[in-house]
């Protein structure tokens, strides 16, 4: 029998697929040109150009084509975007454009922050609003940068979010086999909600909830480190006060919808966009239309405009009657909402768990619902359906040897990942150690998942539990300060070998990030930038993952 010829390699070894995609890419591509084995790889504009045209686009030419070296220096989400603008003055548009980005990677708008402005610069994303953690902030600044080409795009629209095309990863990390249907947050599926149960105990200030979703037969399937997104609806009596607001009848006709579903459904009504104020400012008149035009412009002429939600834009400006078509059109979409999966496939398959923190805060007279997570602890109701999709993991998940320990710093919330990672290390018997550092405000009411954790520690699955209480003592102790006192042992783990995990807050990270080089520095017989170094390199060799938001 005659040998096949070998398959052709086309896709560099360097392309952001897997081992398996790149063999289906080199098959389909040497019989779509007709070649045999003896192909060179292709150039990436040329992978570019073919992937775009399987996906029906123009190919991938000129705003890419630009010789800038990739490095992002201002790929920090700590960092305020004015510092980020000036770290990336000076380069091509579609890396300024990144730098405006929120920097969390977090795949809201379905890319990665360097895949979005890649596909603004393309023209393959005519949507300027999506970054959520970047906010107004944000979209003023693309707007302001995409204006460069000459012309701006149609703004989103919450009655038409149409999906976000790019043929590459939505979270820039592993992807699903080609050929595999893979959810997105424009191809979200079914779930059911199962259940919540309060976290916190009787005395606490805090309101957050255990999450149970049923996902059998939705064809969801994820792994640790994964989030999963939720397509949230607002909250009714928000929607009812909107209505009234503006004068107009729930039932007004929008798309072959009611004006109360689309604003449901369909549209923040969290921070009042510019576009709001600039409809505000077009049926308005004197005193009134100059303002809405500040507004509109980013100025803030009464020293409130962080505080103004849709409703509250609304009072300010009371009695206007806008259309109600034009007013949905000046409206944000209403984006999903991610959160860290706190459960293992592994152990209670078909089912995915959250830790949820209810978001709830008043401003003036009003309370502000947290728009995700007052749906889960308040409106929804056990047997509902709901839209979600799995977020991909960037570079968050377990390492694949399961013999290297882990230490995992995630203060509340953020312990959601780390009780799936342990779930995990105790279903695959994993002999790597692990070492958990977690805090709150008071241990009696706040200590999230206790039983499970201490019936792990029993069974030797966790290896150590560093606890910190913010709020039961004269003075707040936090988990950067649990590291600085387990310094030598923390330091011992890391020269074994230890990956290093932090999911939580910003600000939070920033200080477990200094504490790390404190320790580096004291018990690794290192100076101040010597340790700074040895975590970047922490960092670049993949030992050193950060969830923050």
């Amino acid at each position: 029998m005659t040998a096949s010829p070998p398959i052709p390699t086309l896709i560099p070894d360097n392309a952001p697929f897997t081992a398996e995609q790149r063999v289906w890419l080199n098959g389909f591509f040497a019989g779509l040109l007709s070649l045999d084995g003896g192909a060179s790889p292709l150039s990436p504009a040329e992978t570019t150009a073919l992937l775009s045209g399987i996906a029906g686009r123009p190919a991938a030419r000129g705003p890419l084509d630009d010789g800038d070296d990739g490095m992002a220096p201002w790929h920090d989400p700590a960092m305020p975007l004015t510092e980020r603008m000036q770290l990336a003055d000076g380069r091509p548009l579609r890396r300024r454009m990144m730098a405006a980005m929120g920097q969390q990677d977090c795949g809201q708008c379905g890319y990665n922050c360097e895949n979005y402005a890649n596909a603004i610069a393309l023209r393959n994303e005519e949507r300027l609003n999506l970054c959520v953690p970047g906010g107004k902030e944000t979209a003023r600044m693309l707007k302001g940068l995409f204006a460069e080409f000459g012309t701006l795009p149609a703004p989103g629209k919450a009655t038409t979010i149409a999906p976000a095309p790019s043929p590459e990863p939505a979270h820039g990390g592993r992807v699903e086999p080609i050929g595999n249907l893979r959810t997105t947050r424009d191809r979200p599926v079914d779930v059911t909600f199962t259940s919540r149960t309060r976290l916190n105990k009787a005395g606490s200030i805090k309101d957050t909830w255990h999450i149970e979703l049923d996902i059998a037969g939705s064809g969801l399937r994820y792994a640790v480190g994964d989030s999963l997104g939720i397509l949230p609806a607002n909250d009714p009596a928000l929607v009812e006060a909107v209505i009234a607001a503006i004068g107009a009848p729930p039932d007004f006709p929008i798309a072959g919808r009611s004006l109360r579903e689309v604003l449901t459904d369909d549209a923040s009504l969290g921070a009042a966009p510019d576009m709001l104020f600039e409809l505000i400012s077009y049926i308005s008149g004197g005193e009134r239309r100059t303002k809405a035009k500040a507004l509109a412009a980013g100025r803030d002429p009464d020293g409130d405009a962080k505080s103004l939600d849709v409703l509250a834009a609304l009072e300010k400006f009371p009695g206007i009657r806008p259309d109600p078509e034009a007013f949905v059109e000046s409206l944000d979409p209403l984006q999903p909402r991610l959160y860290s999966i706190a459960s293992s496939p592994k152990i209670g398959a078909g089912k995915v768990a959250l830790t949820v923190d209810a978001v709830r805060y008043d401003v003036g007279r009003r309370m502000r619902l947290g728009v995700a997570s007052t749906f889960f602890a308040d409106r929804i109701a056990s047997g509902a359906r709901i839209k979600a999709y799995v977020q991909r993991a960037q570079s968050f998940g377990l390492t694949d040897d399961p013999a290297v320990p882990i230490v995992m710093i995630g203060p509340g919330t953020g312990i959601a990942p780390f009780r799936a990672f342990l779930h995990e290390r105790m279903a695959t018997r994993a002999p790597g150690r692990n070492w958990l550092f977690f805090g709150h405000q008071h241990r009696d009411c706040d200590f999230f998942y206790e039983d499970e954790l201490a019936g792990m520690q029993a069974a030797g699955v966790l290896t150590r539990l560093s606890l910190a209480w913010s709020r039961d003592g004269a003075g707040k102790v936090y988990v950067q300060d649990r590291m600085r006192e387990a310094g030598r042992d923390l330091w011992a783990w890391l020269a074994e070998g230890a990956h290093i995990f932090v999911c939580g807050a910003i600000a939070m990270g920033k200080d477990v990030e200094r504490a790390l080089v404190e320790v580096i520095a004291a018990h690794g017989a290192r100076s101040g930038d010597q340790a700074t170094a040895f975590l970047a390199e922490l960092r670049k060799s993949g030992r050193y993952h950060t969830d923050v938001y």
